[in-house]
């Protein structure tokens, strides 16, 4: 019997965004993450990323006014910064690449026991009813499972076995990539009709939302042009993957993955395009 589509979807993502951040944590040393994040001003990426960007999400929904269905993707990529693929971005763009690794693994941890709050309040008020079942506990409990353990465990593991970094990172790297496209293809795949069915002024929101939040990451990243960028980097990418996750776990049989998907597409394109102009124009004078 074959698989359902949501079933192949949850269980590519599931491995990707845990294998991308296992890697990630092979990467670091404590001390490591700890010295990045003393450059920069944490306290106030984490409030605009948990708490202005989602209040952005909500005003512009409400503004449009988008469905209820838009509405509810849109705020499942607010309620998640900070995307695994930043400190590439980073490193295309010569920004600050420690402060990038350093965030991108703070975020995921805070992201198990924020995003879930910021979903149970806004959601609601957001889409006007609460037309969809969200299941906090649950979300919570997958949130852990795939994001804090791994990256616990790869910062664990390089700092009792050290050698063994070598010979993971690498495989690591190509499943969990190749895990992550396939997902996406997958789902682009399901939901073609309904991405391509988006209307023009829903599409115009959503790239309002996500310009809006590289711009909100970039006024909160401080004076340095390579840290900000960073910050804005992470603000402007949402984590598509851990989205996903929610999505197919609390609304199945919506269709909020394909909006998901829809506005993951055009992050991953705003993306590439900040940082070719920013690889191709520089980030300005600093370090």
């Amino acid at each position: 019997m074959l698989a359902e589509p949501e079933t192949i979807v949850r269980v590519l993502t599931t491995c990707s965004l845990a294998g991308l951040l296992l890697a990630a944590g092979l990467r670091l040393r404590w001390s490591e993450i700890v010295a990045a994040l003393a450059r920069c001003r944490v306290t106030w990426i984490v409030l605009a990323n948990f708490l202005l960007v989602p209040v952005l999400a909500v005003a512009i929904a409400r503004a449009v006014p988008l469905s209820p269905e838009r509405s509810a993707g849109m705020l499942l990529l607010a309620a998640a910064p900070f995307a695994p693929v930043v400190p590439v971005f980073a490193r295309l763009a010569r920004a600050d690449l420690a402060l990038a690794v350093g965030l991108t693994s703070l975020f995921p941890v805070l992201s198990a026991a924020m995003t879930p709050a910021v979903l149970l309040l806004a959601l609601p008020w957001s889409i006007g009813a609460e037309s969809f079942q969200f299941r906090a506990g649950v979300i919570l409990a997958v949130l852990f499972t795939t994001i804090t353990l791994p990256l616990a465990a790869g910062v664990a593991l390089n700092h009792v076995w050290p050698g063994l970094r070598a010979r993971l990172l690498r495989p690591l790297d190509i499943i969990a990539e190749a895990t992550g496209a396939a997902s996406l293809l997958f789902i682009v795949g399901v939901e073609f009709q309904n991405i391509v069915a988006t209307p023009w002024p829903s599409l115009v929101a959503m790239i309002v939302f996500i310009e809006a939040s590289f711009l909100l990451g970039y006024a909160f990243g401080g004076a340095v042009p390579a840290r900000r960028m960073v910050v804005a980097l992470g603000t402007g990418n949402r984590n598509i993957a851990l989205a996903l996750l929610v999505a197919l776990d609390s609304f199945a049989g919506t269709g909020i993955p394909g909006v998901v998907v829809t506005i993951g597409l055009l992050l991953i394109l705003s993306g590439l395009l900040h940082v070719g102009y920013y690889r191709f124009f520089g980030l300005g004078t600093g370090s």
